[in-house]
């Protein structure tokens, strides 16, 4: 990949973190032709300069105490828990910072709302400004397509009793699985919080057949945006005093200190 100079990729997931071990102990046998024969010629394909691995709570914390330019990588579950929660309330409020969706977005989750194009939205109980830029990578995805699952359930011997599917939007769900009910499977779309007894193939509850509702879209004032502007300016100022003088560097500590106790909550 080449030596990326000015900026480091953080690797923040400690199952993407286990993961990458996994396939650098097992990479000829996991990798494809392509990137075995770079491995057999010395090259990593999952290593370069710049590249960095947050294992621990502590480690996690101290790459938003860094300002300086980088690349969080770090898993989402659509942003409903992890530490992608952290780096979120971080900086989306940045204006200069990038969040970049590669997985898919459930509706009610806040990866969602964000991709939506939410502008304010709760995190740990924080109303946060969404200054940062909002990016999709489509088509980049672990799961197999439509054709791959037909594929997949076909070479089953013998046949399942009973195919479930509970992953996607309502309507490709239900469409699925009116095309498996036609190829002769015994198929159901569950709804949410609907439970089966596999054993037996029983309904133990049917779930809730109402759609789930998107996170609500909160837009930010003017006034709010000012705000949340100056801040970004203020952190810059401080990050740039590290070189200034103490006289400097009190004096605007005595005007911070002075805002606060002023707006005390």
């Amino acid at each position: 990949m080449g030596d990326l100079g000015d900026f480091d990729v953080y690797v923040d997931s400690p199952l993407a973190v286990e993961a990458t071990k996994i396939f650098t102990k097992n990479d000829i046998e996991c990798f494809d032709d392509e990137a075995a024969d770079l491995v057999r010629r010395g090259i990593n394909p999952l290593y370069f300069p710049g590249l960095r691995f947050s294992e621990t709570t502590e480690q996690s914390k101290q790459i938003n105490s860094d300002s300086s330019p980088k690349v969080i990588i770090s898993t989402s579950g659509m942003c409903e828990a992890g530490r992608i929660r952290h780096h979120l309330k971080h900086n989306l409020w940045r204006q200069e910072s990038t969040v970049v969706f590669v997985g898919y977005q459930a509706h009610g989750s806040l990866g969602r709302a964000l991709c939506d194009g939410a502008k304010r939205v709760k995190l740990f109980n924080e109303t946060v400004n969404v200054r940062a830029s909002i990016k999709r990578l489509d088509g980049i995805s672990g799961h197999a397509d439509r054709k791959t699952l037909l594929n997949w359930l076909g070479a089953m011997e013998p046949k399942p009793r009973k195919v479930y599917v509970v992953h996607s939007e309502d309507e490709v769900a239900d469409a699925f699985t009116a095309e498996l009910c036609s190829l002769g499977y015994n198929a159901i779309a569950p709804y949410s919080g609907a439970s089966y007894d596999l054993s037996s193939g029983d309904t133990l509850s049917e779930g809730n057949a109402s759609p789930i509702q998107k996170k609500s879209v909160q837009k930010s004032s003017d006034a709010y945006s000012r705000l949340v502007s100056a801040a970004a300016r203020l952190e810059r100022l401080v990050t740039d005093m590290k070189k200034g003088t103490n006289k400097d560097i009190s004096r605007l500590t005595d005007q911070i200190e002075s805002i606060l106790s002023k707006n005390k909550r």
